[in-house]
């Protein structure tokens, strides 16, 4: 995790590179906590300091309280932070083109996953893959969207730069402005990870320190907060059954089964997968589009997976089932998963059967 930690230096770089012309933008940054104040300092001195900037900065209002809550010094040789912030000192970031800049801060998350024990497919979605699906959804401007499990942002940067690129659309500044601040509705529960996603956006231009955040650290299951939207592009998390973590009698973290009790889902159930699949249904409007990333056996499986499919198959249009290869989601210690990247539409008339797929964009069978 030491990784995640690094990315505070970065984030504090580019924000104080922003802070200055020709961006002009107005940070809540105090100067006794900036960048500046770090490279100001050497040895013991620079380690204490640097503890006591992150510790104010997570008490902090707004975003930036959310970026650096319960953030910690994991940098104990000042000799080595101060090269850190050394090197990172000694470029510009903000001059580098966006696509540098994603790439860097990219490759960062993804060594972090890399060395995480649950392997990538715990928070991180290959990039190629997010493009894939978003390539297939062609999401429009001043459309909204969400990701109930977004992790560090992929699919909203993805998304982003589709609607942002010249090629797709020739954006007014009313479009521009929904973009950056009305678009993107998301949910992470693990705090590292939503503080990365945080960092993530902020570094892209999507949101400003001076609005709410559009993610939220609640559980998007637990019920149905009447957010609707015209896409879904989500990774849900792995695993079975969803569990709630808690400190029984003895004093020791135990865990149980959370199953999820609401009016809006077809069936009651522990799995995970199945439940997300509902709630995404739950969150579409009533011509939205979802990309789902989804293990085969929530696709294939009786009991309550053939509730959920026969449902979805009444309810919705689908439209590309694209098989993925074996190890798109394997560390190198875990044990291959075999998934797929399913997109459905939502229909105007439920009931209607519909014959064959669209054709708007390009469709995918399951051999």
């Amino acid at each position: 995790m030491a990784i995640i930690w690094n990315t505070f230096l970065l984030f504090l770089k580019m924000a104080d590179e922003f802070s200055r012309p020709p961006h002009n933008r107005k940070l809540p940054i105090p100067a006794a906590y900036s960048w500046e104040s770090l490279t100001e300092k050497r040895g013991a001195e620079l380690e204490v300091h640097y503890t006591a900037l992150l510790r104010e900065l997570s008490q902090a209002k707004g975003v930036l309280g959310q970026i650096f809550f319960k953030s910690q010094n994991k940098i104990q040789d000042p000799a080595k932070l101060y090269k850190l912030i050394d090197m990172i000192g000694k470029e510009q970031w903000s001059t580098m083109g966006a696509d540098v800049k994603g790439k860097i801060y990219e490759g960062l998350l993804e060594k972090n996953a890399e060395d995480t024990k649950s392997g990538a497919g715990q928070y991180f979605t290959p990039r190629a893959l997010i493009r894939a699906m978003v390539a297939c959804v062609r999401p429009q401007p001043l459309k909204t969207i969400a990701d109930p499990a977004c992790g560090t942002g992929g699919f909203f940067l993805a998304a982003y730069d589709f609607i942002a690129n010249p090629a797709n659309y020739s954006l007014t500044k009313e479009q521009k402005e929904f973009l950056k601040h009305k678009t993107c509705y998301g949910n992470e529960i693990v705090a590292a990870t939503r503080r990365m996603a945080l960092m993530n956006l902020f570094l892209h231009n999507i949101g400003d320190f001076e609005s709410d955040s559009f993610i939220s650290p609640t559980d998007a299951l637990i019920a149905d907060t009447g957010l609707r939207v015209d896409y879904v592009l989500a990774n849900p998390p792995f695993g079975k059954k969803s569990s709630m973590t808690f400190t029984n009698d003895q004093g020791e973290q135990d865990s149980e089964d959370l199953t999820y009790n609401r009016q809006d889902f077809w069936v009651t159930t522990s799995n995970k997968q199945l439940n997300f699949v509902q709630h995404i249904r739950t969150m579409l409007k009533s011509n939205g589009h979802a990309a789902v990333v989804l293990p085969d056996n929530v696709l294939f499986e009786g009991g309550a997976g053939e509730t959920v499919r026969k449902k979805l198959m009444e309810t919705t249009s689908l439209h590309t089932i694209l098989r993925l290869p074996t190890g798109v989601f394997t560390s190198r210690a875990s044990r291959p998963m075999y998934c797929s990247s399913t997109i459905i539409r939502q229909q105007k008339h439920p009931g209607r059967k519909r014959s064959g797929y669209t054709t708007s964009g390009p469709t995918f069978t399951s051999p």
